[in-house]
């Protein structure tokens, strides 16, 4: 079907003309639109339109003038328009955030998002940027800054994916520069902020009682003094409980801490909080680090649980040749080193993946956690390596030692 004439505006008033020409000729007698309209070729309707609209102009009709109706059209644009930048700055507020201009990177990637319900060129009006600036970005091959970025948002994201998402800006520093990609920390801070990343914050949380202080005739002596400091492996442990919910009831968690490294040398999970949860952890300690041989020299330190000052527990301490340490009654600094473990192994796994189900899936994921923090978690006490690598420095610098003879 051909697309409807668009009559000529000389025509249409030509055509006007000649109607009240006719009709004044011939007294106002009807027919003087179909004469005249058939003589010019036009349509019958439409010239009867023309003629209408001239007879409210001349004000020979009641209606909307040629001049209203245009200055009515006008004001519709004008509100239109002015309820598009409305909804562009309403937009831009929530995209643009600060006091500060907005990047080049930053009114593009507005534009890209926006521009299916606004159109380019409005909003480069509104934003009072150029258009040409847009499409020069477009076109534009990314910056060597970009390039390196998304380089480097890629690595960020596959070590805090390796890392148990843990890992904030400065152990996320730490981590890159070890594999070799030297990066500043500022860069690292602003590319994880880009990506949303963040490292685990240790919380509050409501917990039942772990600690059932054992009434003593004689109090076993803190040896200890707050003092987490060792000069060798197996010089001092700290160990403690802790609980963890589940759908099925508690479980709960017994740590023993090696502190010249900050390794976790023994744990044990447990739906009870009898003795035997803690001396698995601690036989499990022994037989990492005794090597059938006696512990000699060694402190084991904790609190006043009932667990480590039972008779089991004691005699097994004594006959790994163990001296035993005990803090003082309800304060949590007596034993900082243990309490700070736990708050990492609550912080950095069970409070970041849980729900859990039961026994069986934390002490799946406890153990995969334990040789992560030994194996590859960087510690700031281990000059930020890992507690396995920061050993295997000393034991390599002792020999080194031992073998240099003295000059």
């Amino acid at each position: 079907m051909p697309a409807p004439r668009k009559y000529p505006q000389e025509l249409r008033e030509r055509a006007v003309r000649m109607v009240f020409e006719v009709r004044r000729q011939t007294g106002g007698a009807p027919g003087a639109i179909a004469r005249v309209a058939d003589q010019l070729g036009v349509h019958r309707e439409a010239l009867r339109g023309w003629v209408r609209q001239a007879e409210i102009d001349e004000g020979q009709r009641p209606g909307t003038s040629t001049a209203d109706a245009q200055r009515i059209a006008e004001l519709e644009r004008e509100v239109r328009e002015l309820r598009r930048a409305n909804e562009i700055l309403k937009a831009a507020a929530g995209f643009f955030r600060g006091r500060t201009r907005p990047t080049a990177a930053q009114v593009v990637a507005f534009i890209d998002a926006h521009r299916g319900a606004f159109g380019v060129e409005p909003i480069c009006q509104v934003l009072q940027v150029a258009t040409s600036t847009y499409y020069a970005a477009k076109s534009r091959p990314p910056s060597a800054r970009a390039v390196r970025d998304a380089q480097l948002m890629a690595e960020i994201t596959t070590v805090w994916n390796e890392n148990f998402e843990v890992y904030g800006v400065r152990k996320m520093w730490k981590e890159l520069n070890r594999r070799g990609t030297r990066v500043a920390r500022c860069t690292v801070a602003r590319l994880m902020k880009r990506l949303g990343l963040a490292g685990a914050v240790r919380g509050d949380h409501k917990r039942p009682t772990t600690t059932i202080s054992e009434a003593l005739t004689e109090r076993t002596e803190d040896l200890v003094k707050r003092d987490f400091t060792a000069p060798a492996p197996n010089r001092l442990w700290v160990a403690d409980l802790t609980y963890i919910p589940t759908a099925s009831g508690f479980v709960y968690a017994a740590l023993v801490i090696d502190a010249f490294s900050r390794m976790i040398v023994g744990w044990r999970l447990a739906d009870h909080l009898r003795t035997d949860l803690a001396l698995d952890a601690l036989e499990m300690a022994i037989w990492r680090r005794g090597d059938g041989r006696r512990l000699e020299g060694l402190v084991h330190h904790s609190d006043r649980g009932c667990q480590y000052l039972s008779i089991r527990y004691t005699e097994r301490l004594s006959g790994a040749g163990a001296v035993c340490s005990v803090g003082s009654r309800g304060d949590s600094y007596d034993n900082a080193l243990a309490e700070s473990t736990i708050g990492l192994y609550k912080t950095e796994l069970i409070h970041r993946r849980g729900p859990w189900n039961g026994l069986d899936d934390v002490e799946i994921a406890t153990m995969e956690w334990v040789d992560w923090y030994n194996n590859r978690r960087l510690h700031s006490a281990c000059n930020d390596l890992p507690p396995a690598e920061f050993e295997t420095h000393y034991r390599t610098q002792t020999a080194t030692a031992i073998l240099t003879p003295a000059s």
